[in-house]
């Protein structure tokens, strides 16, 4: 079958947005997991941590429903990258500064706002809803929450902060991240089913000055990444908590990818969190794929150069921040 699609970041957290609706695409669910494992291999598929699929809403509150498979075939609850870069995706086709995005949990406002970056198109989505119940991730715990505190079975030394925004995640603060014990601690804490029954995203996160943080994930169902958009999410709103953020004002979010911003608000002892940040085209591509033969050939592609080149940019600057 021919497949068109659009390969995109945020924050580097890299993509292959397939579009079902403009597309007529009718996939059924074990071709979505397939597709993701073929190719989502950074080896011998296309490359990517995972696929979105902009699909019609199943509601009339939103434009679109997004769908996000990681490159082992699972789907994930949200992703906040990804729904940065369909957030473009469906203004564009809508002409719309601001539409409504259908997710597993909750349709969800995006918006095109005020660029964080020169020549950086920038998306704002809502990440929400944000429990800190244990049950909610979920996570066996001996409390109902989990707010800085040792969890025996990982680690005896660092101390997490759990919370869904709604897909999973544990949050550390450290001095210095050490990538080598981040992989680690991913490894080992998304081999505790009994912990972590449906597996966990771990981010370790550094404070870099008052309202400016560095943070690295091992996110579930992909290993080390770039950028995960619902950690950087949570790991802004733990430094609030736990460190000297402010709610209510931008704080600059620098990862491996990039950058972008994160908004924590509060009201009626909720929280909600505003990321915002670039979605980057880098290509658009056709290829003939088959399923059955596990097997997938291009068939043409156009590189999105200038916006590459503006990213970089970004990066390069990102990186003189830390």
């Amino acid at each position: 079958m021919k497949i068109e699609f659009i390969k995109c970041h945020g924050s580097g957290n890299d993509f292959i947005l397939i579009d079902e609706i403009t597309n007529n695409y009718t996939f059924s669910e074990e071709e979505r997991k397939d597709l993701s494992v073929l190719l989502c291999n950074r080896e011998y598929g296309v490359g990517s941590d995972g696929i979105l699929f902009v699909m019609k809403s199943s509601t009339e509150e939103a434009e679109a429903r997004m769908r996000m498979f990681n490159s082992d075939g699972t789907e994930a609850e949200m992703c906040g990258n990804g729904l940065r870069c369909v957030a473009r995706h469906v203004i564009e086709q809508a002409g719309k500064q601001r539409v409504n995005i259908e997710t597993e949990k909750a349709a969800l406002a995006v918006e095109q706002v005020e660029e964080i970056y020169t020549g950086i198109e920038t998306f704002s989505v809502a990440i929400e809803p944000v429990s800190f119940e244990v049950e909610s991730l979920p996570m066996n715990f001996k409390k109902s929450e989990a707010l800085d505190e040792i969890i025996p079975e990982l680690s005896n030394t660092l101390s997490f902060t759990a919370l869904s925004v709604p897909n999973p995640h544990i949050v550390t603060l450290v001095d210095e991240v050490d990538q080598d014990l981040l992989k680690e601690v991913g490894e080992k804490a998304n081999k505790l089913p009994a912990v972590f029954p449906r597996g966990v995203n771990v981010s370790f996160v550094q404070i870099l000055e008052k309202n400016k943080i560095f943070v690295q994930t091992y996110e579930r169902g992909v290993g080390l990444t770039n950028a995960c958009g619902t950690a950087m999410s949570a790991s802004t709103l733990v430094s609030t908590i736990l460190g000297p953020n402010d709610i209510e004002v931008p704080i600059v979010v620098i990862n491996k990818g990039g950058l972008v911003n994160c908004v924590v608000e509060k009201a009626d002892r909720r929280y909600t969190i505003q990321l915002r940040g670039n979605a980057t085209n880098v290509y658009t591509a056709s290829i003939d794929v088959d399923l059955n033969a596990n097997s997938w050939k291009w068939i043409n592609s156009t590189v999105h150069q200038n916006e590459i080149d503006v990213y970089e940019s970004l990066k390069d600057y990102a990186a003189s921040q830390v």
